[in-house]
């Protein structure tokens, strides 16, 4: 009964800290993205550069470039993967947007290389950069009649729409702005401007009873709930109540429920930016940088939205609750599932199996980057701490490709997207990569000729392109047959 409880305990705390510290400011932001791209983006905007006729010379560098600029983790990435694959971007190319943007964005380089090296950032982005690209073309040759399917059901969904206009660019522009100024972790955002003192009696008790309710072990990438988390999950859950009566029906017209979900959202995003500290005398509300930010794309973000017409916004509002009821459920399980799995697994285990380059060593790490899903950048010092204690730099590498693209909630979200049979084949395509990057990068450390290893990333270089050259002239078969 006590295991019992400890992993029900695991389950419930590691959801309570998720949704506390990490679904408002990236994942609220990147529904709104998502449905913004479905509904306000005509769908040759997207194809022009992501679709499945564009060259894939081109599409697969500009999926690979527009995830570069994303700082999110898997479950963030996944509405915004959506986003672009629902609006007619061919598959391949969004798959390789899906698992380059956590992998390879540039602040989770730079902050591997202030943490684990230069070197090991360099080979981080390189193999990320080629299997993100590989596991693309992989998915396009398997699927490829489903894609061509899709692509002509796009062309049905969105074929009346031509240009994106002005409203419609500003609301995505100050929602992605929105998005940076919540997730980044750079000054002034995390500087301090000002304080303000709240004599709010009992918050040091109310932190404690917190922690004991929600205990956590930090060395292991955990997160407790503080007294902000508590009041953002109160926040999220009203949000929640709301959305159902006022979005359901959104595109009837909006009703109040409509605007107190709105406003709900404008104020969860502006505590999120605060930081609180609990005192003995009441609580303290540092006034960052971040809450300047936020509020001034939120005022941006209202400023163009009112300028759509209703068709338009309610479009817009009732993609993104679509995308919200279609993924959060899964990421809420996916989550609970997690930390009820953290518990059994010990990072003593993964030392002792990892401490050399092999497959089994990669295919750990691999698995452990699955099931110890950390929120992003928290699995750059974490793979520090693995180094530490004598973890190979090569299932090290594994493990740091693999963590940012699958973790099980992850999964989830993909297949309602996708389907079982498509987030199968990715899941097995991205382990599969993982392990190989990481053999390649630990038979670097230990080693082996450089020479050798550029002609193993030559050869797979080839074979993409031969991969490349056969896909497109079955596909013109195909084509050409219909």
């Amino acid at each position: 009964m006590s295991l019992v409880l400890q992993l029900l305990n695991g389950g419930l705390g590691n959801l309570a800290a998720y949704l506390a510290a990490h679904v408002l400011l990236c994942l609220l932001p990147a529904f709104f993205i998502a449905g913004a791209m479905a509904a306000l983006i005509p769908k040759a905007s997207i194809t022009r550069w992501l679709g499945r006729s564009t060259p894939h010379q081109v599409s697969y560098p500009a999926a690979a470039a527009a995830g570069s600029l994303l700082a999110v983790c898997s479950c963030t990435i996944v509405p915004l993967f959506a986003g672009i694959y629902r609006k007619g971007a061919g598959l391949g190319p969004a798959i390789t947007f899906l698992f380059f943007a956590p992998a390879g964005n540039i602040l989770a380089l730079a902050y591997t290389g202030s943490i684990l090296g230069v070197e090991f950032a360099f080979a981080r982005f390189v193999l990320s950069l080629f299997f993100g690209i590989g596991i693309g073309l992989l998915m396009a040759l398997l699927f490829w009649r489903d894609d061509a399917s899709h692509d002509a059901q796009t062309d049905v969904l969105f074929a009346n729409q031509a240009i994106v206009g002005p409203a419609a660019t500003g609301v995505l522009l100050a929602l992605v702005a929105l998005l940076i100024a919540g997730t980044l972790k750079l000054w002034p955002l995390t500087a301090t401007l000002a304080t303000v003192h709240l004599p709010l009696p009992g918050m040091e008790a109310w932190q404690a009873t917190l922690f004991h309710w929600v205990p956590f072990d930090a060395a292991k990438g955990e997160e407790g709930v503080s007294v902000q988390g508590s009041l953002l999950i109160v926040l999220l859950l009203l949000m929640g109540v709301t959305a159902y009566k006022g979005l359901e029906n959104i595109v009837e017209g909006a009703n109040r429920w409509t605007w107190t979900t709105l406003g709900l959202a404008a104020a969860t995003l502006a505590v999120a930016a605060l930081r609180f500290t609990p005192r003995a005398d009441g609580l303290e509300l540092a006034l960052t940088g971040r809450l300047f930010a936020v509020a001034l794309a939120l005022w941006a973000v209202l400023h163009y939205a009112r300028r759509l017409n209703p068709a338009d916004w309610q479009a817009w509002l009732w993609e993104s609750w679509r995308f919200v009821k279609q993924i959060f459920l899964l990421l809420v399980v996916g989550v609970f599932v997690v930390g009820v799995i953290r518990q059994l697994i010990q990072p003593e285990w993964i030392q002792a199996l990892a401490g050399r380059n092999n497959l089994l060593a990669n295919a750990v790490a691999v698995v452990f980057g699955v099931f110890m899903y950390f929120p992003t950048l928290v699995e750059v010092p974490v793979a520090r701490m693995f180094l530490d204690l004598g973890m190979h730099r090569g299932p090290l590498l594994a493990y740091l490709m693999a963590d940012p693209e699958l973790s099980l909630q992850s999964i989830l979200m993909v297949a309602a997207v996708i389907g079982r049979r498509k987030t199968l084949a990715y899941v097995g395509g991205v382990a599969v990569f993982s392990m190989s990057a990481g053999l390649l990068y630990g038979m670097w450390v230990d080693g082996v000729s450089l020479l050798w290893l550029v002609l193993g990333l030559a050869a797979f270089a080839a074979t993409i392109t031969v991969a490349l050259a056969w896909l497109q002239r079955r596909q013109q078969r195909a084509t050409q047959a219909t």
